[in-house]
């Protein structure tokens, strides 16, 4: 049978009181056992030892799966789920960890965790899908995320390596969207920065202009900025309230051009900001007194949308516009000018056009430089006009 592990009580600086889950996991490349924990919560949520391991069962967090079970092919899907969190979600972007975890734990593993794997039916999967309140692009990556957790398992030898041990192969999901994003063009961004000021305008009219990520844009520190080189350096991406030293990909760590224009625009928040050192993030909260980025989602909602609005973008009732549009919309309008195609897949360092982004040599060129200031004289074009 599979080892049970054991529970801690440990004080926490921050935390007070909380339980610890340990558990022993052999290495592959040496045989050796190392323990691991996980910190499952606190002696306020959790205030005897049952409902402790109550909730170590719910999260499926079993330190190694039981052979006998493995043999007669008894496992759970929640089995095969938790050996992919063990095994293969650490070599996926960390952004993209945070969404596949949501998936697993919040869609697939409640309907389908206490499920023996070898029993779920296609046609009970597909079923499923369709009874699911959204789009079919996210209908379709639920379905490809529990087709990889079904081929990890063949791999680690969970299940049999055949066809009919993977019943998504024969889900259908159609994965055509209606959804067509808002496509931000310079003049409409030139309003809507008129209605932002200081650090929330600096930071519309940087993704507006470069294309980065929002999560990039929120790690960015003023030691990243190089203005004698004429380039921003991205080093950290800051996700779901913490940093993160690396990227979603090794192409998206080419640096980015910066214009004349767009560096004035830095420089004057610069000078405004009171978290000015080298080492000090360049959106930083005034709330955590410097010491994290102000929080992109509390933005959006705050100030983007509602300077959207005022600047006449038709939002219907629950339709999503954030930062990403304006990368949506740089793209467009670049494209629409007959910038070169892979000029542009450069500005926006694509991660699917790892063989376009190699011939830039991870360099700022020429032909970036002058995409990325036709954008600014574009805008500085609109916001003149506002005015």
């Amino acid at each position: 049978m599979a080892q049970r592990g054991w529970i801690t009580k440990e004080q926490r600086k921050k935390a007070g009181s909380v339980w610890v889950y340990h558990w022993y996991v052999r290495k592959p490349e040496t045989g050796k056992k190392v323990e691991h924990t996980c910190m499952i919560g606190s002696k306020t949520d959790f205030p005897s030892e049952k409902d402790v391991w109550r909730e170590i069962d719910r999260r499926h967090l079993k330190p190694q799966l039981d052979q006998k079970a493995i043999a007669t092919g008894r496992l759970t899907f929640g089995d095969l789920a938790a050996s992919y969190k063990e095994n293969g979600m650490k070599k996926l972007a960390v952004t993209t960890q945070y969404t596949v975890g949501h998936y697993i734990d919040d869609y697939l593993l409640p309907r389908w965790g206490k499920s023996y794997a070898l029993e779920i039916e296609p046609l009970d999967i597909e079923q499923w899908l369709g009874s699911l309140k959204h789009s079919n692009p996210t209908k379709d990556k639920i379905r490809r995320i529990m087709s990889v957790i079904y081929t990890r398992a063949q791999k680690y030898g969970l299940v049999p390596r055949s066809e009919s041990s993977n019943p998504v192969r024969w889900v259908e999901q159609s994965a055509k969207s209606s959804y067509k994003p808002i496509v931000v063009d310079p003049a409409t961004a030139a309003k809507i920065f008129q209605n932002l000021s200081g650090m929330e305008q600096t930071l519309v009219i940087l993704v507006a202009a470069t294309g980065v990520r929002i999560s990039e844009a929120m790690g960015l520190k003023w030691e990243d900025i190089d203005y004698q080189s004429k380039q921003i350096n991205l080093r950290r991406v800051w996700v779901q309230d913490k940093v993160v030293e690396r990227l979603k990909t090794d192409d998206s760590e080419a640096p980015v051009p910066l214009t004349d224009l767009l560096a004035d625009c830095l420089r004057s928040w610069h000078r405004e900001t009171v978290y000015a050192r080298p080492t000090d993030w360049i959106f930083a909260s005034t709330r955590s007194k410097g010491l994290k980025p102000r929080s992109s989602s509390v933005l959006t909602f705050d100030h983007l949308r509602p300077a959207a609005i005022a600047a006449g973008v038709k939002l219907k009732k629950g339709q999503r516009f954030g930062f990403h549009n304006f990368r949506h919309g740089l793209a467009s309008w670049l494209v629409n000018q007959g910038t070169d195609v892979k000029t542009v897949q450069g500005l926006l360092r694509h991660a699917n056009v790892s063989t376009t982004l190699g011939l830039y040599a991870h360099r700022v060129n020429s032909s970036m430089m002058a995409a990325q200031d036709s954008v600014m004289r574009a805008i500085q074009s609109g916001t003149q006009t506002v005015q």
